[in-house]
């Protein structure tokens, strides 16, 4: 009697087990294709996410919750993922509606209409923050600056959008406009209080995405390569190398690479451009996956010159531009003059999604040549320059303090 109580209740546990198994999945072929396609974004951030503890939380859970609520049609499927999304407390990691996923491949690709603003969610406070204005941009000539804070954005409060909601808002047809509320950094102590705030009319229009300026510069000691590098894009390392080449052939023998207000972009463009700098050998950068493996980049190839180099950072110098200034300074192959990097250590990648959506998902972490995270720390420059505000045309100027402490590094005065 005894055994067969002992078999009746195994059998109850596994019929228990079974019937709670068929509850929380939902057979295959009754799933809608709004349930599809829940289910598509799920499996990415289950195989793909750099935190395998998802933040804390239960992610079979999360699923299953969402499944049990009816997704009607594709705007509800969209809002549950993003609140799935919402879960992991990563605003990097986000759903691009198909618009927002087209615009986003063809700004790497060098090409983009709006106010030209790269952007950023303030996790203490929820609203966005400017990395930094592209440069010639309708947000760059109005003066916007890295840690200004977007306060609404045409009267909408941005605690109210998403990261890309915001960026969409902001695009539009050349010649619209669009209104900001901004408040800057010094008046961000009390962020309820928006009595301090400026209210600023921008005018859309093409932004010219040309990641790389450059100019040979004749100083007291020598020939100087000044180079601008705006943004990594897909056009970033074939125009580096070719302002390299050519101020090697005017005689360049000291440089100057400028990466203040670059907001980074595609992670191989910042380690192909480290490459064109540094000695075989040398690391670039490390990477930490969600199994904690670390993998490494390092340089293989000749650098395209060894003359002296000093590269200018500053707050809004973000992600690829930290690694490559991270690469730089730790190998010692250039020192860092200006103000502390941004801060962004992490590795975003892009996944489809079959309605022509797509996810931005963080795979990993990265650290500096030096094993530095620089996650929400920066970096800081090897010599500190705070810079007064300055026009788009005295940058790189007898105007511009932190330029004039490079050029004084590279060409000290004797004595």
């Amino acid at each position: 009697m005894r055994k067969q109580r002992i078999a009746l209740g195994l059998l109850l546990v596994v019929v228990l087990q079974l019937v709670s198994f068929c509850w929380l999945t939902p057979i295959a072929h009754a799933l809608t294709e709004e349930q599809k396609l829940y289910l598509e974004a799920w499996r990415i951030v289950s195989q793909a996410y750099v935190d395998p503890s998802f933040n804390g939380e239960n992610w079979w859970l999360v699923r299953q919750k969402a499944l049990q609520q009816p997704l009607n049609d594709r705007e509800a499927t969209y809002t549950a993922i993003q609140e799935m999304l919402a879960h992991l407390g990563d605003p990097f990691t986000r759903l691009l509606k198909p618009a927002q996923y087209h615009n986003l491949q063809t700004t790497t690709t060098g090409e983009l209409t709006g106010i030209g603003l790269q952007i950023s969610t303030d996790p203490a406070t929820g609203l966005l923050e400017v990395i930094t204005p592209i440069e010639g941009s309708p947000a760059a000539k109005a003066g916007l600056q890295p840690h200004d804070q977007i306060l609404l954005i045409d009267g909408i409060s941005t605690k109210e959008l998403s990261l890309d909601e915001a960026a969409e808002r902001m695009r539009g047809p050349i010649g619209s406009t669009v209104s900001l509320t901004i408040r800057h950094p010094q008046n961000q102590s009390d962020s309820q209080n928006q009595s301090d705030s400026q209210e600023i009319q921008l005018i859309r229009d093409r932004i010219a995405l040309n990641p790389v300026q450059s100019e040979l510069r004749q100083t007291e000691s020598g020939k100087l390569g000044y180079i601008r590098l705006n943004q990594f894009n897909a056009n970033a390392t074939e125009q580096m190398t070719q302002a390299i080449r050519e101020l090697e052939k005017q005689g360049a023998d000291r440089y100057i690479l400028d990466l203040r207000g670059n907001p980074g972009g595609l992670l191989q463009a910042g380690i192909e451009i480290a490459q064109q700098w540094l000695e075989p050998g040398n690391s670039i950068v490390y990477t930490v996956d969600r199994q904690g493996i670390m993998g490494s980049f390092s340089a293989d190839r000749a650098p395209l010159t060894t003359d002296p180099l000093v590269v200018l950072v500053n707050g809004g110098t973000a992600s690829a531009s930290e690694i490559l200034a991270g690469a730089l300074q730790d190998t010692g192959r250039a020192k860092l003059v200006g103000e502390k990097t941004f801060g962004k250590g992490s590795i975003q990648s892009l996944f489809n999604l079959s309605d022509g959506a797509g996810l931005a998902v963080t795979i990993a972490h990265y650290e500096t040549p030096n094993h530095h995270d620089i996650n929400k720390v920066g970096i800081q420059p090897d010599v500190v320059v705070p810079l007064t505000p300055l026009s788009l045309g005295q940058v790189g100027s007898v105007a511009d303090s932190q330029y004039q402490a490079a050029v004084q590094l590279l060409h000290p005065s004797p004595g």
